[in-house]
């Protein structure tokens, strides 16, 4: 599945990135987000020299979903700055196959992020052991389900590495697919079945709402849910 661009402007794009995709550069060398994002400008706008992107935010490699970038550096300061102050709205979609009780909730943990081993670990609450841990907090609710499969709506409050894996996995929902944390058995392409579905912001030059969204992977299980987002 190729990158989807899903709004741009002169200060600001988005993209819908495919699970798999890394949003920046790591040791692998792999074909990033970025990269691409940068060849789509350059070619569509014959930019000649360098292409100025800036990096706003990541999700994971194996998670699909908005990606935005900056095209300027004003849109990258006041973007970063909207961030730092909590005013983006981001909704995520996660399908788990356990029915959750309660249907809705907020959670909230302390997140101690293991560098050597790529994971982030969630406690119930401050502790010698969790000591360094940041706090995280999320709002989930059923927003369907079919068969052993439901698919949860988070509000994403903080913007923790792995928060939203870790802290369903804590209280005993892990993301399908997900075997770092938790799940059973992995998907075939290593993606996991969660999804940043849309954020929402007031456009940082413009100074009008915005929503971006985009919609889930072709993939027979996200298809169960498809009547959601047509």
């Amino acid at each position: 599945m190729e990158p989807q661009i899903v709004y741009e402007d002169n200060h600001l794009i988005a993209v819908n990135k495919p699970a798999g995709w890394l949003v920046q550069a790591d040791a692998t060398g792999d074909l990033t987000l970025a990269d691409w994002t940068k060849s789509y400008i350059k070619h569509r706008y014959k930019k000649p020299g360098d292409v100025f992107l800036g990096t706003i935010h990541r999700i994971d490699r194996p998670v699909s979903g908005v990606v935005i970038f900056a095209r300027t550096s004003k849109g990258l300061s006041r973007m970063n700055e909207l961030i730092r102050e909590r005013k983006i709205v981001k909704k995520y979609w996660a399908i788990i196959n356990e029915r959750p009780d309660p249907l809705s909730a907020e959670l909230t943990h302390f997140l101690l992020k293991d560098k050597s081993r790529n994971k982030a670990k969630a406690f119930d609450k401050k502790s010698r052991r969790a000591e360094g841990a940041k706090k995280a907090t999320l709002s989930y609710a059923m927003i369907g389900g079919l068969g052993d499969n439901y698919l949860l709506e988070i509000d994403l409050k903080t913007g923790r590495p792995h928060q939203i894996r870790a802290q369903l996995s804590k209280v005993g929902y892990p993301i399908r697919g997900d075997i770092k944390y938790g799940y059973k058995s992995p998907n075939e392409d290593a993606s996991i079945h969660l999804h940043c579905r849309s954020m929402s912001f007031v456009h940082p030059v413009k100074k009008e709402p915005v929503t971006i969204t985009a919609d889930p992977p072709n993939d027979q299980i996200w298809n169960l849910f498809e009547d959601m987002w047509s």
